[in-house]
């Protein structure tokens, strides 16, 4: 089933997503890889305020290339979530609601998303371009000295992604193996 989600991605919103759900997202998102995350968990650690709101915000794990020219922003495929699995709990007890990567999470993580009643989306890694079409805006908005690793605040439009795992812990990759495993029998 495909579900359209304008941000902030509310709890009510996550309640309503459940994994195996595609879903088209619009608004106001932010990007954030490893080298981001560490200093923003740095900054908690310090009891400092964070430069971007995460409440009821959607964190896409991508290192955008560079915008040819006309282009808002370069190829934007999602890079593998579990390089932030150490950072993401901190983050979802801020109020984090929406995580969009690739690959699997650790069980802290998905913990932590029980716990605060977040989703984790999959993008479809390769087809990175595609997805840049969706992006109709991008502002670095913080540590814009690790380039492509910056923080951009993005407006996006029906960004395509799939729902991984949902705000009470199912996981479309431990479903999907069991429901391929039980038709081999």
């Amino acid at each position: 089933m495909e579900k359209k989600i304008t941000m902030p991605l509310t709890a009510e919103k996550t309640k309503e997503l459940h994994a195996g759900d595609n879903v088209l997202i619009s608004g106001v998102i932010y990007t954030g890889r490893d080298a981001a995350h560490k200093r923003l968990c740095e900054l908690l650690a310090e009891g400092k305020e964070l430069p971007i709101d995460v409440k009821d915000s959607v964190i896409y794990y991508v290192g955008p290339a560079p915008a040819k020219p006309g282009q808002v922003i370069g190829s934007a495929g999602p890079t593998t979530s579990y390089r932030m699995d150490a950072y993401a709990p901190a983050l979802l007890d801020l109020g984090l609601k929406g995580m969009i990567g690739k690959g699997k999470r650790s069980p802290e993580v998905i913990e932590a998303m029980k716990r605060n009643g977040a989703v984790y989306f999959g993008a479809i890694g390769g087809a990175g371009a595609l997805l840049a079409k969706c992006i109709k805006k991008a502002e670095v908005v913080c540590y814009e000295d690790l380039g492509a690793e910056a923080v951009r605040r993005l407006e996006v439009e029906d960004l395509p992604a799939v729902v991984i795992i949902d705000s009470e812990g199912n996981n479309l990759y431990e479903e999907g193996r069991k429901n391929y495993l039980n038709m081999e029998r």
